[in-house]
């Protein structure tokens, strides 16, 4: 399971007010192991990118916008912190970067943030064609 606790609750509530299919969205975590160090992790992430193949990834926080420049992924563009705008990552992958779901949380202005943050998925959603 992809989202559990606090946060992966407040994701797929998310998902839901913009009728996105949580059964069309994967989860995943950068760095792969308890204890993990980045280096050892950064070959798993880019190869579950090119086994996964997203159209969007949702980068959320600033630390995750860090590591997945990091991994150089590519023909990858660099991916910069502006929460709530698409961006382009590859020819076939676009980014929306949102503040971290586990700090935003805790406050009311930081919740807001994150929502207006990422509110743009449902229109990129909305826009797909069906599949």
């Amino acid at each position: 399971m992809a989202f559990f606790g606090r946060a992966g609750k407040a994701i797929l509530k998310s998902l839901q007010r913009l009728h996105v299919d949580p059964m069309a969205v994967y989860g995943t975590n950068c760095i792969k192991f308890a204890d993990g160090d980045e280096d050892e992790s950064k070959p798993f992430l880019t190869r579950e990118l090119h086994i996964v193949q997203p159209k969007l990834i949702v980068a959320m926080g600033e630390a995750t916008v860090g590591f997945l420049n990091s991994i150089e992924f590519p023909l990858a563009d660099v991916v910069a912190f502006k929460p709530g705008e698409l961006q382009r990552f590859t020819a076939t992958v676009e980014v929306l970067v949102v503040p971290d779901i586990d700090t935003s949380l805790d406050e009311a202005p930081a919740k807001t943030q994150f929502w207006n943050a990422f509110k743009p998925l449902g229109q990129w959603w909305a826009e797909l064609p069906p599949y």
